[in-house]
């Protein structure tokens, strides 16, 4: 009769728990499950790209350490920027998933890392040639003063030598 209440005691507690509005997850699972983010995706593989993941220019000493690395600079960075916390090992499943069997979404995310680079250059281009032209023109505006404040401080400083030849004879 004990094992009697004692199953009806879990069937109970197990039928709480499937009406509970919230789901049922581990206590220890602290990574979200759910699909990447396009936007997130592109983060990624900015970073695996700059940082040559995959180890495409030269041999490292200890390469698994150093993808260790990099991955963790991805889950800092899908964290600063998304507020999402990715695991290394799902982030290293959709690296592969990207470069093997997606190949759509793969050029499509390096088409827009390519225009952002664009745009990057751009704007650099742009400060150069038009800012650099109105910071001239601003110098050559103050040029005409630069001799009258030189006078102005010899002025100033004739009058403080003759104040204190002035006090040095009292």
């Amino acid at each position: 009769m004990a094992e009697t209440e004692q199953v009806h005691a879990e069937e109970s507690s197990n039928e709480e728990d499937n009406e509970s509005p919230e789901p049922h997850t581990s206590r220890f699972r602290r990574f979200k499950d759910s699909n990447i983010s396009f936007g997130e995706m592109v983060e990624m593989v900015d970073i695996l790209k700059r940082a040559d993941y995959d180890g495409k220019h030269g041999p490292y000493p200890n390469p698994n350490v150093r993808k260790a690395k990099i991955m963790t600079k991805v889950v800092k960075s899908l964290r600063w920027n998304f507020g999402v916390r990715r695991s290394k090992d799902q982030l290293r499943k959709c690296w592969s998933d990207l470069k093997l069997r997606e190949h759509d979404q793969y050029r499509r995310i390096k088409r827009v890392l390519q225009k952002s680079d664009v745009d990057i250059v751009e704007e650099e281009a742009h400060f150069t040639s038009a800012s650099a032209h109105v910071l001239i023109g601003e110098i050559m505006l103050c040029n005409p003063d630069l001799p009258k404040i030189k006078e102005d401080i010899n002025d100033v400083e004739k009058r403080l030598k003759n104040i204190t030849d002035v006090l040095g004879r009292i």
